[in-house]
């Protein structure tokens, strides 16, 4: 049933098997169950975890295609996977995709696409994700901080880098 090939999924994005994955869910095809939310979740982190970003995309299309609207941690994962391919334009499409039709985006879809866009060199934009976060009033957290200033790094940007150490050191108790 679905719940049995979820947990199977799961355990092949835990061991970071994206093609056995993706293999169930050929096989839950051809039985004729319907994937849901859990399966498309780990489905597409397990691409992450692989690297395969078009695969995750594809999912994530498929998802909705399927009536089965994506939400917040499919769409991060599939963030995260196209920043691990430096296709930092494309995650920056799915966040401002969720940021016109849904879901939200979270504190961990920004951090994706802060650390895709800095990993593409594009330092200024992951900076401005950061200020985006603060004006969504999303909890910034110590993640966040740490990709800004890798951000900073690569754009030789020290001083801003120092600031962004001051806010980190600051919150803390």
């Amino acid at each position: 049933d679905v719940v049995s090939f979820n947990a199977t999924i799961t355990a092949f994005e835990k061991g970071q098997q994206w093609r056995y994955a993706m293999h169930l869910l050929d096989i839950m095809q051809e039985r004729r169950l319907r994937p849901n939310l859990i399966t498309y979740s780990a489905a597409i982190n397990a691409c992450e975890k692989g690297a395969q970003w078009m695969q995750a995309l594809a999912l994530l299309a498929h998802q909705e295609q399927n009536n089965c609207h994506a939400e917040v941690v499919s769409c991060s994962a599939a963030v995260s996977a196209c920043g691990k391919a430096h296709e930092w334009q494309t995650g920056l499409a799915i966040l401002a995709g969720m940021l016109e039709f849904g879901p939200l985006p979270n504190v961990i879809t920004f951090n994706a696409c802060m650390s895709a866009c800095a990993k593409g060199q594009q330092w200024e934009l992951s900076l401005f994700l950061l200020e985006e976060q603060r004006r969504s009033l999303l909890h910034l957290s110590t993640i966040s901080f740490n990709v800004a200033m890798n951000a900073c790094g690569r754009g030789s940007l020290w001083h801003a880098a120092l600031n962004f150490l001051g806010e980190v050191m600051a919150a803390r108790p």
